[in-house]
């Protein structure tokens, strides 16, 4: 069995997103899935919405993407999240994302896993999409304005 790396106290408290290990850069992950939602752009403005239509590789019930280690190969327009292109991309991140929320100078929030302690809070909490998506081949692409999430995400 592997061992699990093991995580420095508090790391996001105290440790710049460059200087993560791999570990702890994916332990800030909250498990939403919002990321995976498809987002519809408008090419004038850049402002970007929200669908409840979710990526292929997402498994819905587990907010998960279902292949993770190859998912730029399965899905090639698929973005890969580092700290190199955080800056560039977190405009189209949940503003409740961990990633996005360091970026942006502001703390963990207190339903998060590495907060709460426990990877059932994001969603006892109802800050993921869990149960709330459709599958991208289900609906016409041309027909996803019509699955545009109004919430704040």
């Amino acid at each position: 069995m592997a061992k699990t790396p093991s995580l420095r106290p508090r790391f996001w408290e105290r440790v710049p997103l460059n200087k993560m290990t791999p570990a702890e850069w994916e332990a800030l992950c909250d498990g939403c899935g919002k990321c995976c939602l498809n987002k519809l752009e408008d090419a004038d403005t850049g402002e970007v919405w929200f669908t409840r239509i979710a990526c292929r590789l997402f498994d819905d019930a587990t907010c998960r993407c279902a292949n993770y280690e190859i998912r730029k190969s399965i899905v090639p327009e698929c973005v890969v999240l580092t700290p190199d292109t955080l800056a560039d991309i977190s405009y189209w991140m949940p503003k409740s994302c961990a990633y996005r929320r360091l970026n942006e100078g502001r703390g963990l929030a207190d339903w998060h896993p590495l907060v709460s302690g426990s990877a059932a809070t994001v969603h006892e909490g109802g800050h993921s999409v869990q149960g709330q998506t459709l599958g991208e081949f289900e609906i016409p692409e041309e027909d996803w304005e019509d699955y545009i999430i109004d919430e704040e995400i």
